[in-house]
């Protein structure tokens, strides 16, 4: 079966959430495990969604994760700049995992991202450990950008968040 790339249904926000949630708790990304309030904005597809375009990827009518695309700034943007868009909160369940998910998603994000009249470049923030998403991201033609990585957190100063660009 192929996977398929589309906006994500309101019905499908609770079972996203869940699956955006897991794989960063899994993958032991959040420093307070159940407790870090990061879950909830995980967890939060509808508000997500509101602000900005969250696509899923879907085979055979299963869900194997989502991603957050925003294309002009706003409220979900950490780091875009004016003319860039920004990728947020890729998360592909584990079972969807080696099976091109993450890929697809990224892909699907820079398609809409030159799609998007003045947008010149695609970035995003990840984490050290990220490392199957680095390997996309570079694969995809992302180039690091260290002088962007920053802090989300300036108290603990060990969560620094490494930054990619990709220029369109």
């Amino acid at each position: 079966m192929d996977i398929v790339i589309r906006p994500v249904v309101a019905g499908e926000y609770g079972e996203l959430g869940e699956i955006t949630a897991r794989a960063y708790l899994l993958d032991g990304l959040l420093d307070f495990g159940e407790s870090d309030a990061y879950l909830d904005v995980l967890r939060d597809v509808a508000g997500r969604a509101a602000a900005a375009e969250v696509l899923v990827a879907v085979e055979g009518g299963a869900l194997l994760g989502g991603v957050t695309f925003v294309p002009d700034g706003g409220p979900m943007a950490d780091i875009a700049r004016p003319g860039e868009a920004e990728i947020r909160m890729l998360a592909v369940a584990r079972a969807g995992r080696g099976r091109g998910a993450g890929e697809a998603l990224v892909r699907a994000c820079v398609d809409r991202a030159r799609a998007t009249e003045g947008c010149v470049r695609v970035v995003l923030s990840t984490q050290r450990t990220m490392r199957s998403a680095h390997r996309i991201y570079e694969r995809l033609g992302f180039t690091r950008t260290p002088a962007r990585d920053w802090n989300p957190l300036p108290e603990l100063d060990d969560i620094t968040l490494l930054t990619y660009e990709l220029t369109l």
